[in-house]
């Protein structure tokens, strides 16, 4: 369970780190704003490691004895590109409307990641649909934190936590081989 919690804490950092550029570009209706957010990033974030998973378990009998090395070589690669996007621009700079259709580009852009991660879930010995709403929830509560965050000046936290989520995403991947190999 706890990797779980740890997984779905990684993998709302991206969703973090736009939500804090949300509520720095948008002062009003804060509540709206974070909340719609919240869902937005939240739902997605749940449905593209459940895409994942299908795929990993539909591909479990060919990769069979490699399932391990591939999560591993998906959340280094994820983690990797966390941190390396931490450095790099903020998309929502570009934004100057903040609508549901942006919202829903944002929503799919943070979770992409999130469907590779997701064929790691068969390795967890947990009930996936619980782990899809540990990780739809905490990516939902992060976000609503995040757009207050934004809203009061954080944006020196929007690289760090991205930063913090691919370091996790690299461990958890270091976990999964390890665990495997010995």
């Amino acid at each position: 369970m706890l990797e779980v919690i740890i997984l779905a804490i990684a993998l709302s950092m991206d969703a973090f780190a736009v939500s804090i550029g949300l509520g720095i570009k948008n002062q009003k209706s804060l509540r709206s704003l974070a909340v719609t957010a919240g869902l937005y990033f939240g739902i997605f974030q749940a449905l593209m490691p459940f895409i994942g998973y299908i795929g990993g378990v539909g591909l479990k009998d060919i990769i069979g004895g490699y399932d391990y090395w591939i999560a591993f070589v998906l959340l280094l690669l994820i983690g990797g590109k966390m941190i390396y996007e931490a450095f790099g621009e903020n998309v929502e700079d570009e934004i100057s409307i903040i609508s549901h259709k942006i919202l829903l580009t944002l929503a799919i852009a943070t979770s992409i990641d999130a469907m590779a991660a997701g064929f790691s879930l068969h390795l967890f010995n947990l009930n996936v649909y619980l782990s899809l709403l540990i990780i739809g929830l905490t990516t939902f509560i992060i976000s609503i934190i995040g757009v207050y965050i934004g809203s009061k000046g954080g944006a020196k936290y929007e690289s760090k936590a991205e930063i913090l989520g691919g370091v996790i995403l690299i461990i958890i991947g270091f976990k999964i081989l390890l665990q495997n190999l010995f």
